[in-house]
């Protein structure tokens, strides 16, 4: 690989902005790609992937560099200069990566993966938790799993086209797909590439969804005509896919307490044809006493660590703190002990986070059973996701009914 200077100038304005100013890697890669409308899709493809394998072994190649926070311009690129030894990539004679010891940068290497908290690039807080709460051998193979790039997921919109059509259509844009066995709705695709340029992006055909994201809805088990509130709905990724598991038919109510993503839901369902979806924000205690006792399927994809999701979001990594978590646990329960309400006698409620911690999901549905609140709930099934064992996200699902 010969490396471009205004790319790998590019790269190191990136990790500048995540590290240094700490703002998101995702509204980074967006500002960063928009330097030069003259890159095609390998350089884009280049500052974006390497930037993210960057983030995602920050303190294993802090520590090769022995560079610490803040990090200067020089102290990116000696990040660089190791990302770049380890990939096996030559370097050029730029007076930045000059003096690239690469015999200590291996031994280096070699040393530091024999520890997990190096080997995996994690903070050592967060070690400690993983394996206090899964225990040795599951967390070692889970945050091993999470550190992998993540894979471009599809599902298909049923609203308005079969699998199989979209395979075929995809096809024809040369974008390659894969069926997943067991996800109904799912095409994976053989090699990245922006599927958000496509036709069938623009007429609604599919949305880009986890594998694992995509077993939420129907765990909900909703069905044409009934009243259906998605509590949680953010933006709406598993809305979308409520509604098309109910035909477009009854009632989809989508409440956020952010105005701001309940618009963009807007969009979203005009373009997937969706026309059962009520949007609906959540400025005040009104909004969910309105809704008591009369919804059959309640959606509680409640917020949490998000430790299912850092192989892409890794730089979560490095923004997550303990006492996040600890806020974020009580959120969790005000949720479930409030929003319950919204149930009706034989109606069911699903309470999902895609964490992989059971202190955010079995202790939660437990506690949430044992309350006043709870009376009146059965837990009828739930599931833990594991990356290290679908290869996808992990998540966590439990299915509750009221009697």
């Amino acid at each position: 690989m010969r490396l471009h200077r205004n790319l790998v100038f590019a790269v190191i304005d990136a990790l500048n902005l995540i590290f240094n100013e700490k703002e998101y890697a995702d509204k980074v890669i967006e500002k960063v790609l928009r330097y030069d409308k003259r890159w095609g899709a390998r350089d884009r493809g280049f500052i974006a992937e390497t930037t993210y394998d960057i983030v995602r072994w920050k303190r294993l190649y802090t520590e090769i560099a022995e560079v610490n926070e803040p990090y200067s311009r020089p102290n990116l690129f000696r990040l660089f200069t190791v990302w770049c030894v380890l990939k096996g990539i030559s370097l050029p004679d730029w007076k930045q990566l000059e003096e690239t010891p690469e015999r200590r940068i291996k031994g280096k290497f070699d040393e530091l993966s024999k520890i997990r908290k190096f080997r995996e690039s994690v903070p050592d807080w967060l070690d400690e938790l993983g394996e206090q709460a899964l225990g040795n051998n599951l967390w070692t193979k889970e945050i091993a799993a999470l550190n992998k790039q993540a894979e471009v997921i599809l599902r298909t919109n049923t609203l308005k086209i079969q699998k199989t059509q979209l395979q075929a259509l995809l096809a024809e844009n040369e974008i390659e797909t894969i069926a997943i066995d067991g996800y109904p709705d799912a095409l994976k695709l053989k090699e990245r590439k922006n599927v958000f340029t496509t036709e069938a992006f623009a007429n609604g055909f599919f949305e880009v969804q986890d594998a694992s994201s995509q077993l939420v809805a129907p765990f909900l088990e909703a069905q044409p005509g009934q009243r259906v509130i998605d509590a949680c709905a953010g933006a709406g990724g598993k809305t979308l896919h409520l509604a098309s598991q109910m035909e477009n038919k009854g009632q989809l109510i989508a409440l956020d307490i952010y105005e701001s993503k309940l618009k963009k839901l807007k969009i979203r369902t005009r373009r997937n044809g969706v026309h059962n979806v009520e949007t609906r924000t959540i400025d005040s205690t009104k909004v969910i006493k309105k809704l008591h006792n009369s919804a059959d399927r309640v959606l509680l994809d409640a917020p949490c660590s998000g430790l299912g999701v850092i192989r892409r979001n890794p730089d979560s990594k490095w923004k997550l703190e303990p006492q996040f978590i600890e806020r974020i646990m009580g959120v969790q329960q005000e949720i479930l002990q409030n929003y319950s309400k919204m149930v009706k006698k034989g109606g069911q409620m699903v309470y999902a986070t895609c964490s992989i911690l059971p202190q955010e999901n079995t202790e939660q549905v437990s506690t949430f059973l044992n309350s006043e609140s709870g009376e009146g709930f059965e837990l009828v099934k739930d599931q833990n996701i594991y990356a290290s064992e679908r290869g996808y996200d992990g998540f966590y699902m439990a299915l509750l009914k009221r009697s």
